[in-house]
């Protein structure tokens, strides 16, 4: 018989998941974000906005869909995060509105405001998309100002039915004044960059823009491994939040989430695993130019490593959006999901999950059969 707790535990598993995915798909903001680094000629930039703008789509639905799901299955969360760390999420949403306008309009007869304009948009969107994505996934370890009273929902009138409080004035910003927040939001941001040369290589049929592309792979991994470093060795040796399985209480705990990878060592494992992957694409692809898979070892590894991640800072009695402010507000996978019968209803709609993957990756292959070049991408019917 499936169990409450099964059915919690699944859907985090499945939050991790899309997160996961969703981080690997931000080799698009990534792109957008180099689109002046690389020096290029106006058809070469166009070459890269078209091969770019043929994914965006993806990075967008997985991102609708993570938020859907996070609101479905643990609505408290939903509330709490979107509702207390306002401009920290606003901001970053709206950079993919710009994304998405972008792409839409940049080519279209009678625009205004000019291509360069909304180029300025995609960059914007590379930049703050992924940093902020890494500043707010930091915060499930670093914690946030907040606190949750459950008995004030049936509190009337006034503010007293607002369940959940957020304690600092600037609304998620404050996330930016830590160091260990920015760290992983600016590996998030040179991973994206790195990923990004990574899909160039394979994808495009252009040497120059594939020479280049190798060249960023070790320009752009350089620094998201510091980054990256900073914040996980930080991270595993740092006090994480724990919770009493018996009493439910929340707790400091030592090496919380390093003890977490020993005590799951599936996970651990797997971890480790899909950092070497990461690796592995990078170091393969920038020593070699003849080289041009590194997209799926490091995008396939990036997916595991972010869902361990998460992983770790939901299970083994570890509270996953910690309150720095009232330690016993923090949430856990337990205290903060929907019901029994929403996530049962939920559990059963997902089963469409596979389906859905299977006809990305079908749709992906349709549209990878060929190498994009400047010549095919004249031909092609839709250009950006």
């Amino acid at each position: 018989m499936i169990t409450y707790e099964f059915l919690q535990q699944y859907w985090w598993v499945i939050m991790s998941l899309l997160g996961g995915l969703l981080v690997f798909l931000m080799f698009v903001q990534g792109g957008q974000s180099m689109l002046a680094s690389f020096l290029l000629k106006d058809d070469e930039k166009k070459l890269m906005i078209n091969a770019l703008g043929r994914k965006w789509e993806y990075t967008f639905t997985t991102l609708v869909v993570f938020g859907g799901a996070f609101f479905a299955a643990f609505p408290l969360f939903y509330s709490t995060s979107f509702g207390g760390a306002y401009w920290a999420w606003m901001i970053m949403l709206f950079s993919f509105v710009l994304q998405a306008v972008s792409y839409e309009f940049q080519s279209k007869p009678g625009n205004i405001f000019g291509t360069g304009t909304y180029r300025v948009f995609l960059f914007l969107n590379g930049l703050i998309g992924t940093i902020l994505l890494g500043v707010v996934v930091s915060s499930f370890f670093t914690g946030s100002e907040f606190t949750v009273g459950k008995g004030n929902i049936t509190a009337l009138g006034g503010t007293g039915n607002v369940i959940s409080q957020w304690q600092s004035p600037f609304l998620g910003l404050e996330l930016l004044a830590n160091f260990r927040n920015l760290s992983l939001g600016f590996a998030i941001f040179f991973l994206a960059r790195t990923l990004a040369s990574l899909f160039f290589i394979n994808r495009l049929n252009h040497d120059v823009l594939e020479r280049k592309s190798h060249k960023f792979v070790l320009y752009n991994g350089i620094p998201f491994v510091v980054f990256f470093l900073i914040f996980l060795i930080w991270t595993l040796f740092a006090e994480g939040y724990a919770v009493d399985p018996v009493t439910g209480d929340i707790f400091l705990e030592k090496m919380k989430y390093l003890n977490n990878f020993i005590e799951m060592p599936l996970v651990g494992i797997l971890f480790v695993l899909g950092v070497v992957a990461v690796l592995y694409g990078i170091i393969k692809s920038a020593i070699d130019f003849k080289y041009k898979q590194g997209i799926w070892f490091t995008g396939a590894g990036t997916v595991v490593t972010v869902m361990m991640l998460l992983i770790n800072a939901g299970f083994n009695n570890t509270a996953y959006y910690p309150s720095s402010y009232d330690l016993q507000s923090s949430l856990t996978i337990f205290n903060s999901s929907s019901s029994f019968f929403t996530l049962s209803v939920m559990a059963v709609v997902s089963l469409l999950v596979p389906v859905v993957i299977g006809y990305i990756i079908y749709a992906w292959g349709l549209l990878e059969k060929k190498k994009l070049g400047i010549d095919n991408m004249k031909k092609d019917g839709h250009v950006y």
